[in-house]
């Protein structure tokens, strides 16, 4: 099967966005340690970009209980892990452009351990941005700590923990920012959650990472030929523990360290984790999700990857999908047979349904795994949980070949400022980080990025590792070289480079990472810090 040719048009920009004409900016600094005073996240500045916020002066109000749960995702598996409210995904929450979000997280994790809240793509007030030491102290079991902010951005947006590799449990859910003026025509909506799922089924999120650790063995005979090992493969059962988890007693083989996963979409290394499965909306492939509608309905998918590891190559069988939005902010309608979605990235389709029973497929990219869910809008069959839509080897598009809409692209403006963002690290030794120095847990402002409030920023993405790198922004969304889409989580292949534009209009301390969760934990991680 040869699935390259007909993508190779619109994949061939993701490996070299940000080059071109962007290569004649100048090249500024990198990580500054320049010891000037940095921006509070508790600081005027922040209370006063707030107060310029449109708020519609209504609050959403809720309670977040983070506490261990057991919990259902289908076909009797019932794993014990951490959840909000004793479900995952949890309860999605909704409101409109405007409103404040009142939410109050209730600590009831067990053996003392800390936690918070990210809402993940919001650009927000500084200190609500929930991720400890930077912007706040990490709420301790038994506590609580009430989150406020106002959602001023439409689009499809989700919340999870930024402490530790808690991102890698059941504690996360969709937040749906609406727009009461929406363009989109359409009869109704399907939020679509992507999760890689490892815990309580063969071990902990802090195994992993412990194994992980340890180091990679060598990489050297990994498969890279055709699709990057995905020709001829027969897909096992996805939901079968066994096929992920060493059950030997030798403390040397491996139990959750995945060697030769590879794609040619992600430029080699496809990841670095042995999931046992694969979830869309908290449910195994056996046992799936369903969304029931009529033929002929038109519905918009926001589809979310919240995983730790994984990037979803996602189609839905028998349709085109005609992408809308990319992490909230509109771009240019394309068709496309299916999308690659990298960790942390969000995408909203429009589709058209037919009439019969068809299945919407998340193909972990390189894993040789995938999640399920159905639609149903007539009779007929379910299909088999490995099923394979032609539609996953059509026309693949990535965000690099998509464009902002008019009314969100960035104003034509002079660079003031280009900082090179190195992507450092390897397998090997695990020891991933930004500009060659791993992130300081107990001294964040050790090595800031510093950008002044008021200035156009250009972010050049060097991706010096064998390994791709979803990198993710808070509190502000860039562009992708000057015309490309309007986003806060955008891939980097290894050895290309990718330059995006902001401007410094959200003063504070906010993270610049990895949204790989264990990439993040090991050190690749950095300070965006605004002078004082």
């Amino acid at each position: 099967m040869n699935s390259i040719n007909r993508r190779s048009v619109l994949l061939g920009g993701l490996a070299v966005a940000g080059t071109g004409v962007l290569a004649a900016c100048s090249d500024g600094s990198g990580s500054s340690s320049s010891g000037s005073a940095l921006v509070s996240p508790t600081g005027p500045a922040v209370s006063a970009a707030e107060k310029k916020r449109t708020s519609t002066g209504r609050q959403h109000k809720l309670t977040l209980t983070a506490a261990p749960a057991m919990i259902d995702l289908g076909g009797g598996l019932m794993p014990r892990t951490w959840a909000f409210d004793g479900r995952t995904p949890g309860r999605e929450v909704r409101l409109s452009v405007g409103d404040s979000l009142v939410a109050e997280l209730s600590n009831q994790l067990p053996h003392r351990t800390s936690t918070s809240v990210h809402w993940h793509g919001i650009a927000l007030r500084n200190d609500m941005d929930g991720v400890p030491p930077a912007t706040q102290t990490a709420v301790p079991a038994g506590s609580t700590f009430t989150y406020k902010f106002i959602a001023d951005a439409p689009g499809t947006y989700f919340f999870h923990p930024h402490v530790g590799v808690q991102l890698d449990r059941g504690l996360y859910a969709p937040l749906i920012v609406e727009d009461p003026r929406e363009p989109l025509s359409y009869d109704s909506e399907w939020v679509v959650l992507i999760d890689d799922w490892v815990d309580g089924v063969t071990g902990t999120p802090d195994d992993v990472f412990t194994e992980l650790k340890l180091g990679m063995a060598d990489m050297g005979d990994m498969d890279m030929s055709g699709t990057g090992g995905m020709e001829g493969m027969e897909m096992g059962d996805s939901a079968s523990p066994s096929a992920s988890a060493s059950t030997s007693s030798d403390d040397t083989v491996e139990k959750f360290r995945l060697m030769g996963a590879a794609s040619k979409l992600l430029g080699g290394d496809a990841g670095d984790v042995k999931y046992p499965h694969h979830l869309v909306n908290g449910r195994v492939a056996t046992d799936p999700d369903v969304h029931t509608g009529k033929p002929g309905e038109r519905v918009r998918l926001r589809i979310i990857n919240a995983g730790s590891d994984t990037a979803y190559r996602v189609a839905l069988g028998d349709h085109r999908l005609t992408i809308t939005h990319t992490d909230g902010f509109p771009v240019r309608h394309q068709d496309v047979d299916a999308l690659l979605v990298g960790m942390g990235e969000r995408y909203d389709v429009l589709v058209t349904l037919g009439d019969g029973v068809f299945p919407l497929v998340a193909l972990a990219e390189g894993k040789n795994a995938n999640g399920l869910a159905l639609v149903r809008t007539g009779s007929g069959s379910a299909p088999n949980a490995t099923v394979r839509p032609k539609e996953l080897d059509g026309m693949i598009m990535t965000a690099s070949q998509l464009r902002a809409a008019d009314d969100v692209r960035l104003e034509s403006a002079k660079t003031d400022v280009t900082h090179r963002i190195k992507l450092t690290g390897n397998m090997m030794k695990y020891d991933w980080a930004i500009n060659g120095t791993p992130f300081d847990m107990k001294n964040p402002e050790a090595h800031p990025i510093v950008v002044e409030e008021g200035r156009r920023i250009r972010l050049d993405f060097v991706n010096t590792t064998q390994m791709w790198h979803p990198m993710h922004l808070h509190g502000h969304t860039y562009q992708l070289g000057t015309s490309g889409p309007r986003k806060d989580t955008a891939i980097v292949l290894p050895g290309k480079t990718v330059s995006v534009f902001f401007d410094a209009d959200n003063p504070g301390q906010w993270m610049l990472h990895c949204h790989n969760a264990y990439h993040g934990e090991a050190g690749m991680m950095a300070n965006v810090a605004y002078r004082a």
